[in-house]
């Protein structure tokens, strides 16, 4: 079990305070979901759904591509 999940409704890490997903989690998730993208994303649209209701003020495309976007980025890099 991971330490690195979501503190809500802040959408920090509760293992090392970056934003969730973290680029630890991100892995972790990669890792979990190899071979699954199309359920990875669904996975984490679920989260971005409940992370645009508790932070409204937040852009939605900076929103997407934190809980989303980087899933169909190629090769190990995390942002």
């Amino acid at each position: 079990m991971t330490t690195h999940g979501p503190v809500m409704p802040v959408w920090s890490c509760g293992g090392c305070d970056l934003p969730w997903p973290c680029p630890t989690r991100r892995r972790e998730l990669r890792a979990e979901y190899a071979g699954a993208p199309v359920s990875l994303a669904l996975y984490l649209g679920a989260y971005l759904v409940q992370a645009s209701e508790d932070m409204p003020w937040a852009p939605a495309g900076a929103l997407h591509r934190r809980f989303v976007g980087w899933t169909r980025e190629a090769g190990p890099q995390e942002r």
